[in-house]
Protein backbone atom coordinates (compact mmCIF):
# COMPACT_ATOMS: atom_id res chain seq x y z
CA UNK A 1 0.00 0.00 0.00
CA UNK A 2 0.95 3.59 -0.81
CA UNK A 3 2.25 5.52 2.37
CA UNK A 4 0.69 8.64 3.14
CA UNK A 5 2.55 12.14 2.81
CA UNK A 6 3.70 13.78 5.68
CA UNK A 7 1.91 16.50 7.37
CA UNK A 8 3.66 19.55 8.38
CA UNK A 9 1.27 21.66 10.07
CA UNK A 10 2.91 25.70 10.81
CA UNK A 11 1.19 28.09 13.32
CA UNK A 12 0.79 31.87 13.12
CA UNK A 13 1.01 34.60 15.39
CA UNK A 14 -0.28 34.95 18.66
CA UNK A 15 -0.17 31.01 18.83
CA UNK A 16 2.15 27.96 19.41
CA UNK A 17 1.94 24.33 17.88
CA UNK A 18 -0.60 23.29 20.29
CA UNK A 19 -3.51 25.31 18.57
CA UNK A 20 -3.42 22.49 16.44
CA UNK A 21 -4.18 19.74 18.88
CA UNK A 22 -7.86 18.59 18.05
CA UNK A 23 -6.23 18.52 14.35
CA UNK A 24 -2.96 16.34 15.34
CA UNK A 25 -5.52 14.10 17.19
CA UNK A 26 -7.48 13.01 14.31
CA UNK A 27 -4.80 13.32 11.93
CA UNK A 28 -2.63 10.87 14.07
CA UNK A 29 -5.79 8.51 14.10
CA UNK A 30 -5.84 8.53 10.55
CA UNK A 31 -2.54 7.27 10.26
CA UNK A 32 -0.94 10.04 9.26
CA UNK A 33 3.11 11.24 10.27
CA UNK A 34 2.71 14.78 11.43
CA UNK A 35 5.13 17.43 13.23
CA UNK A 36 3.90 20.87 14.62
CA UNK A 37 6.78 22.99 15.28
CA UNK A 38 7.32 26.05 17.21
CA UNK A 39 8.10 29.04 15.10
CA UNK A 40 9.97 31.68 16.73
CA UNK A 41 8.29 34.80 15.19
CA UNK A 42 11.08 36.12 15.41
CA UNK A 43 11.69 37.50 11.39
CA UNK A 44 10.41 35.70 8.72
CA UNK A 45 13.72 34.51 7.71
CA UNK A 46 13.55 32.83 11.52
CA UNK A 47 10.37 31.16 10.81
CA UNK A 48 11.64 30.02 7.08
CA UNK A 49 14.65 28.82 8.18
CA UNK A 50 12.51 26.36 11.30
CA UNK A 51 10.42 25.32 8.63
CA UNK A 52 13.11 24.14 6.32
CA UNK A 53 14.87 22.25 9.30
CA UNK A 54 11.67 20.47 9.98
CA UNK A 55 11.25 19.71 6.17
CA UNK A 56 14.54 18.26 6.18
CA UNK A 57 13.36 15.65 8.73
CA UNK A 58 10.50 14.59 6.69
CA UNK A 59 11.03 11.48 4.75
CA UNK A 60 9.02 11.04 1.14
CA UNK A 61 6.24 13.88 0.17
CA UNK A 62 4.87 16.49 2.07
CA UNK A 63 1.81 18.88 2.87
CA UNK A 64 2.46 22.15 4.63
CA UNK A 65 -0.37 23.19 6.21
CA UNK A 66 -0.08 26.97 7.21
CA UNK A 67 -2.39 28.73 9.49
CA UNK A 68 -2.56 33.07 9.45
CA UNK A 69 0.65 34.25 9.75
CA UNK A 70 1.54 30.38 9.34
CA UNK A 71 0.38 31.41 5.46
CA UNK A 72 3.74 33.86 5.25
CA UNK A 73 5.79 31.36 6.34
CA UNK A 74 5.14 28.63 3.76
CA UNK A 75 4.68 31.11 1.09
CA UNK A 76 7.76 32.57 1.52
CA UNK A 77 9.23 28.94 0.57
CA UNK A 78 9.48 29.96 -2.73
CA UNK A 79 10.84 28.01 -5.33
CA UNK A 80 13.05 25.81 -3.06
CA UNK A 81 10.73 23.34 -1.48
CA UNK A 82 12.49 19.86 -1.29
CA UNK A 83 9.90 17.04 -1.03
CA UNK A 84 6.83 19.51 -0.47
CA UNK A 85 4.14 18.25 -2.52
CA UNK A 86 1.73 20.57 -1.64
CA UNK A 87 -0.18 23.63 0.01
CA UNK A 88 -2.79 24.13 2.49
CA UNK A 89 -3.64 27.48 3.83
CA UNK A 90 -5.84 27.52 6.43
CA UNK A 91 -7.71 31.24 6.82
CA UNK A 92 -3.36 32.56 5.83
CA UNK A 93 -1.96 35.32 4.41
CA UNK A 94 -1.14 33.72 0.63
CA UNK A 95 0.76 36.90 -0.85
CA UNK A 96 2.21 37.64 -3.90
CA UNK A 97 5.59 38.80 -4.77
CA UNK A 98 6.15 42.57 -3.66
CA UNK A 99 3.18 42.44 -1.17
CA UNK A 100 3.63 42.76 2.52
CA UNK A 101 1.07 41.85 5.06
CA UNK A 102 0.82 45.49 6.85
CA UNK A 103 0.73 47.12 2.79
CA UNK A 104 -2.54 44.20 2.68
CA UNK A 105 -3.93 45.44 6.41
CA UNK A 106 -3.73 49.03 5.95
CA UNK A 107 -5.79 48.90 2.75
CA UNK A 108 -8.94 49.43 4.60
CA UNK A 109 -9.83 49.64 8.76
CA UNK A 110 -8.26 47.48 11.07
CA UNK A 111 -9.77 44.27 11.46
CA UNK A 112 -11.30 43.79 15.21
CA UNK A 113 -8.65 41.48 16.07
CA UNK A 114 -6.10 43.57 15.39
CA UNK A 115 -7.31 47.10 16.22
CA UNK A 116 -5.53 47.67 19.18
CA UNK A 117 -2.67 45.80 18.64
CA UNK A 118 -0.06 46.10 21.73
CA UNK A 119 3.81 46.80 21.06
CA UNK A 120 6.27 46.13 24.25
CA UNK A 121 9.99 47.87 24.14
CA UNK A 122 11.05 45.27 21.88
CA UNK A 123 9.46 45.88 19.11
CA UNK A 124 6.97 42.58 19.45
CA UNK A 125 3.06 43.30 19.08
CA UNK A 126 0.34 41.11 21.20
CA UNK A 127 -3.17 41.26 21.61
CA UNK A 128 -4.87 42.22 24.22
CA UNK A 129 -7.26 40.06 26.37
CA UNK A 130 -10.85 41.63 24.69
CA UNK A 131 -9.73 41.27 21.67
CA UNK A 132 -8.07 38.16 21.55
CA UNK A 133 -10.89 36.26 23.58
CA UNK A 134 -14.18 38.12 21.91
CA UNK A 135 -12.29 38.60 18.13
CA UNK A 136 -9.21 36.53 17.22
CA UNK A 137 -11.07 33.10 19.19
CA UNK A 138 -14.52 34.75 18.94
CA UNK A 139 -16.08 31.26 18.28
CA UNK A 140 -14.21 29.46 20.58
CA UNK A 141 -15.32 28.37 24.61
CA UNK A 142 -14.10 31.29 26.16
CA UNK A 143 -12.73 29.24 28.84
CA UNK A 144 -10.39 27.59 26.24
CA UNK A 145 -10.40 30.89 24.26
CA UNK A 146 -8.80 32.35 27.52
CA UNK A 147 -6.15 29.68 27.86
CA UNK A 148 -5.30 30.55 24.43
CA UNK A 149 -4.73 34.23 25.37
CA UNK A 150 -2.24 33.12 27.99
CA UNK A 151 0.13 31.34 26.06
CA UNK A 152 0.01 33.76 23.06
CA UNK A 153 3.44 34.26 21.47
CA UNK A 154 3.84 37.40 20.38
CA UNK A 155 4.92 38.62 16.62
CA UNK A 156 7.60 40.71 15.63
CA UNK A 157 6.47 43.92 14.12
CA UNK A 158 8.69 43.88 11.62
CA UNK A 159 7.02 40.67 10.43
CA UNK A 160 4.12 42.67 9.10
CA UNK A 161 6.28 44.88 6.95
CA UNK A 162 8.37 41.65 5.42
CA UNK A 163 7.90 42.36 1.35
CA UNK A 164 7.18 38.58 -0.28
CA UNK A 165 9.50 37.16 -2.64
CA UNK A 166 8.05 34.68 -5.30
CA UNK A 167 5.57 32.57 -3.66
CA UNK A 168 5.53 28.89 -3.10
CA UNK A 169 2.10 28.72 -4.32
CA UNK A 170 3.06 29.73 -8.19
CA UNK A 171 4.71 26.27 -8.11
CA UNK A 172 2.47 24.08 -5.98
CA UNK A 173 -0.76 22.56 -5.69
CA UNK A 174 -2.55 24.47 -3.13
CA UNK A 175 -5.92 24.18 -1.04
CA UNK A 176 -7.37 26.94 1.11
CA UNK A 177 -9.90 27.12 3.89
CA UNK A 178 -11.85 30.40 4.08
CA UNK A 179 -13.34 31.37 7.50
CA UNK A 180 -16.05 33.41 6.60
CA UNK A 181 -16.48 34.78 10.16
CA UNK A 182 -12.69 35.63 10.51
CA UNK A 183 -12.22 38.96 12.32
CA UNK A 184 -8.04 38.64 11.55
CA UNK A 185 -7.99 39.08 8.15
CA UNK A 186 -10.96 39.66 6.15
CA UNK A 187 -12.79 37.22 4.55
CA UNK A 188 -12.98 38.57 1.35
CA UNK A 189 -9.12 38.97 0.96
CA UNK A 190 -9.02 35.51 1.93
CA UNK A 191 -11.04 34.24 -0.96
CA UNK A 192 -9.18 37.07 -3.27
CA UNK A 193 -5.42 34.84 -1.89
CA UNK A 194 -7.27 31.29 -2.95
CA UNK A 195 -9.10 32.28 -6.02
CA UNK A 196 -5.48 34.25 -7.64
CA UNK A 197 -3.36 31.05 -6.07
CA UNK A 198 -6.29 28.59 -8.10
CA UNK A 199 -6.84 26.82 -4.91
CA UNK A 200 -9.16 24.24 -4.16
CA UNK A 201 -11.48 26.62 -1.70
CA UNK A 202 -13.68 25.34 0.72
CA UNK A 203 -15.70 28.04 2.69
CA UNK A 204 -16.77 27.44 6.68
CA UNK A 205 -18.76 29.37 8.94
CA UNK A 206 -15.90 29.92 11.21
CA UNK A 207 -13.74 32.36 12.83
CA UNK A 208 -10.29 33.02 12.89
CA UNK A 209 -8.57 29.89 14.87
CA UNK A 210 -11.09 27.06 12.34
CA UNK A 211 -8.32 24.69 13.46
CA UNK A 212 -9.47 25.38 17.27
CA UNK A 213 -13.34 25.96 16.46
CA UNK A 214 -14.24 23.21 13.09
CA UNK A 215 -10.60 21.12 13.24
CA UNK A 216 -13.50 18.63 11.34
CA UNK A 217 -13.68 20.72 8.42
CA UNK A 218 -9.45 21.61 8.27
CA UNK A 219 -9.00 17.56 8.70
CA UNK A 220 -11.14 17.04 5.57
CA UNK A 221 -9.49 19.75 3.59
CA UNK A 222 -6.11 18.12 4.65
CA UNK A 223 -6.69 14.56 3.74
CA UNK A 224 -8.34 15.37 0.73
CA UNK A 225 -4.99 17.56 -0.33
CA UNK A 226 -3.23 14.14 0.99
CA UNK A 227 -5.80 12.14 -1.67
CA UNK A 228 -4.81 14.33 -4.56
CA UNK A 229 -0.73 14.35 -4.49
CA UNK A 230 1.47 11.51 -4.97
CA UNK A 231 1.82 9.06 -2.39
CA UNK A 232 5.19 7.82 -1.59
CA UNK A 233 5.49 4.03 -2.75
Amino acid sequence: MDALPNIVLVHGAWADGSSWSAVIERLLGDGYHVTAAQFPLTALADDVARLRQVLARQKGPTLVAGHSYGGQIITALGTDAPNVAGLIYIAAFGLDEGESIGALLEQGPPPPALAHLIIDSQGFAWLPEDDFVNHFAADVDPVKARVMYTVQQPLSGAALQEVMGVPAWKSLPTWYLVADGDQAIPPGAERQFARRMAATTVEVPSGHVAMVSHPGDVVNLIEAAAEAVPAAP
